[in-house]
């Protein structure tokens, strides 16, 4: 398939008259994809059940004219002033029982039945206007779900919710008190209308409400989603995304996915890199303006897997974003450095996020590719450069990995419900596991928790896994490969309580984990073969080959055959020597890679990407500070 370059627009912010110059730049610029709408519904309603889509209708045809594609977005992350008259209960509820109020944006509650009935209108109103528009070759719902922590509501419509969900997953509500063990403090229920949201308890909830509300927020993520995308399929043939972030975990992406044709993502990696990935202050220096080196590409592979095989960068960062801690400028070359990452990953096409930076409201501190007087800024020829280059790039496809990695949403929601350490953390710990393989040159594929068949792989990682699909137990038992599971992984049943036998229960392997600690991040446990286990041990008891061993004598890696059980969280030395170990083990060929430089190749290429803000030696060639550099194989 083809890649292609994008812009998120919004002609409802620019005067008419210069939509023309807009399209016609950007078509010369060499951009195929227009992101519209997303926000615009009081353009589109402007009064309830009035509708004014002329503008509309000329702005996809002015794009249209340039030979430019539209992806056309819901408006339903900006409900109208008018909707919170009509419905003021729709607002969502903070943890502390706050209404979020109006003045912003996100002000829904997934859980009200009757703003889902507004949005069915406007969504089956656009659908049936736009959905056979040649122009409009895609779509895109909502807008970043989840996103400022708008997931879970404690709301009344929420609790009246909840509680149908519960109903109809226990049946009873003795079966509910069994599964969730409330004779412990009394807790017990005897009709489902008692129950109330795991929020203001004097101390903390039962995990097992919390968890059931966590897989009942994430269902109405998933059926809210659901409610669009089945409306828009009796429009229209073409495909739709929604816009995912980066490390958010509040809701299944995997279930949501599955309603879609493309999963994308709204890449930011410098903001990222300040405000969510865990690192040391030398690190976050030495990579302030090109962003992590791993972070994006995770997260490509990823939704990669979300999408089954498809997927977008819906938002581009082109230069200092206005929602961060800090908000660098980007090195010159990031924008093209990072575009091409996002294709050697297999993205289908990559949207800067926004074409003009905005001169008014929340954002106009955030750069587009214009600057807010239309005077180019730097990513405008960055962006330029990449579109020259795909032209003349011959189609790559990606390839297959020798690695693969088990992430699950649901094993982050359980060890934030019970983390048993500060900062103990399934994305983290999965993140890591991903770093280490990247950092000895290999491609890795994320998989979800319920993947039935590893037998393409040599080596998989699932680290953490909270309980073990059924599926995945049986891909386990037939894989011939090399696998390391663990920490804590199958260390719950599905109601959250401490399985017997101990975990990790894994067959063949004679250990259990007999206790577990977790210790402050300056109290390492230093193991015998050099570096440490740090955050979280177990202690593991049991006949199976001991393969790592902590300087106190307890093992820290336990194996049967290629089966293997990791006790603890282990630093960067000891992870790489582990995974060292495997891929000697399995044929694997590795190139162990500076600090800063990564590799992905590619079904054709074979792609350097230089995060440093210093050029890099390596392999008989020099990559330039945001450099990328690509061989043919």
């Amino acid at each position: 398939m083809k890649r292609t370059l994008g812009v998120c627009y919004y002609p409802e912010h620019w005067p008419e008259a210069q939509w023309t110059k807009d399209a016609a730049r950007m078509a010369a610029l060499g951009l195929t994809w227009v992101r519209i709408g997303e926000f615009a519904w009081t353009r589109m309603e402007p009064e309830p059940g009035r509708y004014d889509w002329g503008w509309l209708d000329r702005a996809i045809q002015t794009l249209g004219k340039h030979g430019l594609k539209v992806v056309l977005g819901t408006p339903t992350a900006t409900p109208p002033r008018w909707m919170i008259d009509r419905h003021p209960d729709m607002l969502a509820v903070d943890k502390e029982g706050r209404p979020r109020g109006f003045g912003s944006r996100r002000h829904y509650d997934f859980s009200h039945r009757g703003y889902r009935a507004e949005c069915a209108k406007i969504v089956t109103a656009m659908a049936e206007r736009y959905g056979r528009n040649p122009v409009v070759a895609a779509w895109q719902t909502d807008n970043e779900y989840a996103c400022h922590s708008t997931t879970r509501s404690y709301s009344p419509a929420a609790t009246a919710a909840f509680r149908d969900w519960l109903a109809q997953k226990y049946q009873s509500p003795d079966a509910l008190n069994r599964a969730w063990g409330n004779v412990f403090w009394s807790m017990d229920y005897s009709d489902f209308n008692q129950i109330g949201l795991p929020n203001l308890t004097v101390t903390e909830p039962n995990p097992a409400h919390v968890m059931d509300f966590r897989r009942f927020a994430s269902d109405e993520v998933v059926s809210f989603n659901r409610l669009q995308t089945e409306i828009i399929r009796k429009h229209s043939p073409y495909p739709i995304a929604h816009n995912y972030m980066g490390a958010v975990t509040e809701f299944d992406h995997y279930a949501t996915g599955a309603d879609l044709d493309i999963a994308s993502w709204d890449s930011y990696p410098l903001g990222f890199l300040v405000d969510r990935v865990p690192a040391t202050p030398e690190h976050k220096r030495r990579f302030v303006r090109q962003g992590d080196p791993d972070f994006q590409a995770f997260h490509h592979d990823l939704y990669r897997a979300v999408g089954r095989g498809r997927w977008w960068i819906m938002e581009q960062q082109p230069g200092p974003v206005n929602w961060a801690p800090y908000n660098a400028d980007p090195l010159p070359g990031m924008a093209r450095l990072w575009a091409w990452e996002a294709f050697a990953h297999g993205a289908e096409a990559v949207c800067y996020f926004r074409w003009r930076q905005a001169p008014f409201a929340q954002e106009q501190m955030h750069a587009g590719l214009l600057r807010p007087d239309s005077v180019a800024a730097p990513a405008f020829a960055e962006a330029g450069e990449v579109a020259k280059e795909l032209a003349a790039m011959p189609e790559v496809g990606t390839c297959k990995a020798d690695a693969a990695l088990v992430f699950d949403y649901a094993s982050e929601w359980a060890w934030e419900t019970q983390p048993q350490g500060r900062g103990f953390s399934h994305l983290w710990l999965a993140f890591q596991m991903y770093r280490g393989l990247r950092r000895l040159g290999l491609n890795v594929d994320v998989l979800p928790p319920d993947t039935a068949d590893l037998s393409a792989y040599k080596l998989v990682l699932a680290p953490g896994v909270c309980t073990l699909s059924d599926p995945l137990k049986a891909a386990l038992r037939a894989y011939k490969g090399t696998a390391i599971l663990g920490p804590r992984t199958n260390a719950k049943t599905p109601d959250f309580a401490t399985p017997v036998p101990l975990p990790p229960a894994l067959p063949g392997l004679e250990v259990v984990v007999a206790r577990a600690e977790s210790l402050p991040p300056d109290v390492p446990v230093p193991l015998a073969q050099g570096g440490n286990l740090w955050h979280w041990r177990e202690v593991l008891e049991g006949h199976a080959t001991v393969t790592e061993v902590a300087e106190d004598g307890c093992p820290a890696l336990v194996s049967a055959g290629k089966l293997h059980y990791l006790g603890g969280w282990p630093d960067d030395e000891a992870l790489t020597r582990i995974l060292n170990r495997a891929c000697t083990a399995e044929g694997i060929e590795t190139d162990p890679l500076p600090e800063g430089l990564r590799l992905r190749d590619t079904a054709t290429h074979r792609f350097l990407f230089n995060y440093n803000p210093v050029p890099v030696e390596w392999d008989g060639v020099t990559i330039p500070a945001a450099g990328v550099h690509w061989t043919k194989l």
